[in-house]
């Protein structure tokens, strides 16, 4: 057990270090929390931060809030008590559909260990809310029990892309594509509605149409209804650590995310109208 950074003294009960992770057991007040994402009414997110580590994570924002000192990915927070807290929330929360999680992923490997969003999906069986959650993980198929049970939800993984090599890099702590995949397929045959989250694209790596049509295909075989598409942010901190990233993986694809980083518009939009139409190619009903 080591000793907690500077400033998280009284932050949580237990501190130690899992496979490089600094692992906090907090309390939290409130873990139903109002969105500000559009069309999404709550958040739920059971850790703060996320082990998965990938470099690409917008939700590394959250530092600014948190007073963590390492860096993203390095770091989870567990919320013990999110199950009660939730319970007693529910009970004066107004109907509107629920997302979790919005910045961490709820099958995190500490999932595996404390059970904290089997735990709070449990509690969401007595509401009639619409619940989506949204992982990178196949961690999500223990909880096959318990999704029937909830009256209107639906699961969606992000993948970025199919080359397992890429994955590793920008994704190192998070499940194989292959069983990602799987693990759709496997909800879908159960009869649970998912979906897909394809973003970010990683630029010159997934982005171009061959490999897009190619994603596309397979999450189609693989059962999914819908998906939603989105480039890669590369601004602030973000930039920093893909540079980093491409510097020792990919050197030859630095300059090319430099022009993307300097301006993103005119790419994105191209992105876009290949996307929607190669969606629409496989039969995926399009998300905004």
């Amino acid at each position: 057990m080591e000793q907690p950074p500077a400033g998280f003294e009284a932050c949580g009960r237990l501190f130690e270090r899992r496979d490089s992770v600094i692992v906090r057991e907090i309390e939290c007040k409130s873990v139903l929390t109002k969105s500000g994402i559009e069309s999404v009414d709550y958040a739920l997110n059971p850790y703060v931060g996320c082990a998965h580590g990938c470099v690409y994570c917008y939700a590394s924002f959250m530092k600014r809030f948190t007073g963590h000192k390492e860096e993203w990915g390095a770091f989870v927070d567990v919320k013990v008590n999110a199950a009660e807290v939730l319970a007693r929330q529910m009970k004066r929360a107004k109907r509107g559909n629920i997302v979790s999680s919005t910045v961490t992923d709820p099958y995190q490997p500490l999932e595996e260990r404390y059970g904290i969003t089997r735990a709070c999906l449990e509690a969401l069986t007595d509401y009639d809310f619409p619940i989506s959650i949204l992982t990178k993980s196949d961690l999500v198929l223990r909880d096959l029990d318990i999704l029937p049970r909830l009256r209107d939800t639906e699961v969606g993984f992000t993948i970025t892309t199919l080359d397992e090599e890429a994955r590793r890099v920008f994704e190192p702590r998070s499940s194989p594509v292959s069983a990602r995949l799987a693990a759709l397929a496997e909800l879908a045959e159960a009869g649970i509605k998912t979906w897909a989250f394809c973003g970010p694209l990683l630029p010159l790596l997934s982005d171009g149409e061959e490999q897009m049509d190619a994603l596309f295909g397979e999450l189609a075989r693989a059962g999914v209804s819908s998906l939603i598409v989105d480039s890669m942010k590369l601004s602030g901190g973000i930039w920093g650590r893909v540079r980093r990233v491409l510097e020792r993986h990919y050197p030859d694809l630095v300059e090319g995310y430099r022009h993307i980083a300097a301006n993103r518009k005119p790419y994105h939009e191209a992105l876009m109208a290949t996307a929607q139409r190669l969606a629409e190619k496989h039969g995926l009903t399009w998300r905004v």
